[in-house]
């Protein structure tokens, strides 16, 4: 399986991510980033086919009471980005091509200080490095309806995402926890990407789409974390998810000259597998060995737009709600649920702001309980403010409450304060 997905990577080239809108409207750089148009060269590069971004996170979060131990951390992750339109630069029709670099430093504060299931922090990685996620091409057909990517990408860029669920730092607002402990080293989500094919449909009138991919078992190289790897090992199968979305499109702005309304609309079912099995966590065979099973989950999301301020229609309060399960066999948690609430322009005069509660609910399969002596679920709370100070420029205070990290009886619940800052460059 290995041998072929590669083949099929490198000599099937193919096409772009559903990032590239068409008919985008040329970005203002000097208004939106810090770094400004460079002299007119960011113009001058977009007019060309070349897109280029960068954005920088620092957190501060502090643990005030519970978990491991008090004290706090600061980290940091810095991404690039490089979208080509190969129609312009080739004249590749309908082509397009992303890389994606980030990088981390900083402590590890969910490690050191909390110790909760899956973390409490989305950009807190276990080893600070620098590394590609996606780089890959992208083939556009049927009038765009169609798409095919191959090359080096993470599923989690385009799989299971919520747009409303957007505002949180923990990770469960990404990729369910369900997912993100899967495999065995971890599935081709962030911080990784694996060698993948992905395939997409999108219906004629968009109320709906289809996608599937199919990538290396194994992403990167599990014994060395540090930089980008690439392999194709023996027993590392592969990774396969569908996913299936209904996404009315509204009919367009709010007539008159009034703000275009914020929509959210969606509702999806996905599922995921790896064709390696893994060991059971705790059954064995008659010889001792481990049981083997398939490593496999599906998935539900929804998200809507709730109420839209009358005067303002691109403000307003949204909602998501997900659940996921895994194999309990071979999983810590065999189901994971979240929901959320975020207001876009809650305070007035503050109009770009957000602020949101989300909840998620990490249950604990009855093998782990079993086998350590487990709590029967990990519960985590958090409540964020996005402050937009300008176009650049965001502050983002959040307090988190994590109920039985880990589901580990020995460890304390926890408080958590801290602060995030974001930089459009």
């Amino acid at each position: 399986m290995a041998n072929r997905l590669a083949i099929a990577v490198f000599c099937g080239l193919v096409a772009s991510n559903s990032a590239f809108a068409e008919d985008e409207k040329t970005p203002d750089w000097n208004a939106e980033t810090l770094s400004g148009a460079w002299g007119g060269a960011r113009s001058n590069l977009y007019d060309k086919g070349i897109t280029m971004d960068l954005t920088h996170k620092s957190d501060v979060m502090s643990v005030v009471s519970g978990g491991i131990k008090h004290g706090s951390a600061w980290m940091g992750n810095t991404e690039a980005g490089v979208q080509m339109d190969l129609d312009k630069l080739l004249g590749w029709e309908a082509a397009t091509a992303y890389i994606h670099i980030h990088s981390q430093l900083g402590g590890k504060f969910d490690r050191d200080h909390v110790g909760s299931f899956i973390g409490s922090d989305n950009i807190e990685n276990g080893v600070n490095t620098a590394q590609f996620d996606h780089v890959w091409v992208q083939k556009n057909f049927s009038d765009d309806s169609l798409s095919l990517l191959a090359g080096l990408y993470a599923v989690d860029s385009e799989f299971y995402i919520t747009d409303t669920s957007g505002l949180f730092i923990q990770p469960p607002y990404g990729p369910g926890n369900e997912l993100s402990q899967s495999g065995q080293s971890g599935p081709p989500i962030f911080p990784l990407g694996a060698l993948a094919i992905r395939v997409k449909y999108t219906s004629p009138v968009q109320n709906f789409y289809l996608q599937g991919a199919l990538t290396d078992g194994v992403p990167s190289d599990p014994n060395n974390l540090r930089g980008t790897h690439i392999q194709l090992n023996k027993g590392d199968g592969s990774f396969s998810i569908v996913e299936f979305g209904y996404t009315p499109q509204e009919s367009g702005p709010a007539g008159g000259g009034e703000p275009e309304a914020e929509t959210f609309n969606k509702t999806a079912i996905g599922f995921w597998r790896y064709s390696a099995r893994l060991d059971d966590l705790i059954d064995v065979d008659a010889a001792g060995n481990p049981l083997r099973h398939s490593s496999q989950g599906a998935y539900f999301l929804a998200e809507r737009t709730l109420m839209s301020e009358k005067n303002i229609p691109s403000q307003g309060l949204s909602g998501f709600i997900r659940f996921g399960t895994a194999s309990k066999d071979v999983h810590q948690a065999d189901w994971t649920g979240s929901l959320g609430l975020r207001y876009h322009g809650l305070i007035a005069g503050r109009d770009d702001d957000i602020a949101g509660v989300a909840i998620t609910v990490n249950h604990a399969s009855d093998k782990y309980r079993r086998l350590n002596n487990a709590d029967s679920s990990q519960t985590s709370l958090e409540a964020t403010y996005r402050a937009q100070l300008n176009p650049w420029f965001a502050l983002l205070p959040t307090l988190q409450y994590i109920h039985n990290p880990n589901m580990d009886s020995a460890l304390k619940n926890a408080w958590i304060a801290g602060v995030r800052a974001e930089i459009n460059f």
